[in-house]
């Protein structure tokens, strides 16, 4: 049996990218920075979290999420996506999303400030 632990993103720049689906995210946070991970970071020549290449997002449950840099740009339509429950399509943009297609009602495409597409399905109202 194999259980679900991490998300990772390859991204241009991941703190970044973690900051907004840290923010886009209900109960997820960029994980802290202690001096230990600090003075880590500088003994590899990165200034500071801003430059780490893999910015870490957690939450109390559920699997964390990091984001890895990678030199190459994204080309093509994602393989895997995200698909998120809620009805915010407005603050998801006020981050830096990007409404791509509204395919069916209930139902928003959207990518992120990268460009890595996912969904956004707003729940249905009980009856």
């Amino acid at each position: 049996m194999a259980r679900l632990r991490d998300v990772v993103f390859d991204c241009r720049h991941p703190a970044s990218l973690a900051r907004f689906w840290a923010a886009a995210l209900d109960g997820y946070e960029v994980a802290p920075y202690d001096a230990e991970e600090l003075a880590r970071l500088r003994s590899l020549g990165f200034s500071g979290p801003e430059d780490d290449p893999s910015v870490l997002v957690e939450a109390e449950t559920g699997p964390r999420i990091f984001f890895n840099s990678v030199p190459e740009t994204k080309a093509v339509k994602n393989r895997v996506h995200l698909d998120l429950t809620g009805d915010d399509v407005e603050r998801l943009v006020a981050l830096g999303a990007r409404v791509l297609a509204h395919p069916e009602d209930g139902l928003v495409v959207l990518a992120d400030p990268e460009g890595n597409e996912f969904c956004l399905v707003t729940p249905r109202p009980s009856a």
